[in-house]
């Protein structure tokens, strides 16, 4: 598991959101799938990387955790979790603390099919 980033860990301690604890559990789900993920700040959210952007929180989102994956369209395999028909973006939402944990498997096959690809590229 990559170790939490302490800038990431206090924007979570101002979050103010009643998805709070499901955005949490989903940081963590996604940091623990692949040791090579890392996270920081960016655009003022959370955002996950290995080699470039692989997503960010929406954190305005107060019904669900949505999660943009950057270039989504372009992580290899299939991820029915991700939504969106454009070239490039996907996104994937995420109900609750339940949503967040039927998705974990789905989630780890994302980070890790983004972080064997980004090795392959460069």
């Amino acid at each position: 598991m990559s170790a939490p980033n302490a800038d990431v860990d206090a924007w979570f301690d101002r979050y103010d959101n009643p998805m709070k604890a499901a955005a949490q559990r989903t940081r963590e789900v996604l940091l623990a799938a692949d040791p090579r993920l890392d996270e920081t700040i960016k655009w003022s959210t959370p955002t996950f990387t290995y080699k470039g952007n692989l997503a960010s929180f929406q954190p305005r989102a107060k019904q669900f955790v949505s999660l943009l994956f950057h270039t989504g369209a372009s992580i290899p395999g299939d991820h029915p979790l991700l939504e969106g028909g454009g070239d490039t973006a996907r996104y994937a939402r995420l109900d609750d603390l339940r949503a967040v944990e039927g998705a974990k498997p789905q989630l780890e096959a994302i980070v890790r099919a983004w972080c064997d690809a980004r090795d392959v590229a460069s």
